[in-house]
């Protein structure tokens, strides 16, 4: 059984660190064994009526290790 890709979800403050998360997983993708195929950054605002209570960034990365058809260990 071998990983083909995977995707993580991390929480940030702040938008900078949200692109900063995003170009370190991009930076460390060929060390790693990987290639970013996909990553995204959302803001999120916990609200109550009408107030906000907190906020944060969702930020995403897909990372694919290898293809279905791609052969070797």
């Amino acid at each position: 059984m071998r990983v083909l890709e995977e995707t993580k979800k991390y929480r940030v403050d702040t938008e900078d660190e949200a692109i900063a998360a995003i170009q370190l997983f991009r930076d460390k993708a060929d060390q790693n064994g990987y290639i970013v195929s996909k990553s995204t950054y959302q803001k999120k605002e916990k609200k109550a009526k009408g107030e906000i209570l907190d906020s944060g960034y969702l930020v995403s990365i897909t990372m694919v290790y290898a293809r279905f058809w791609d052969l070797g260990d």
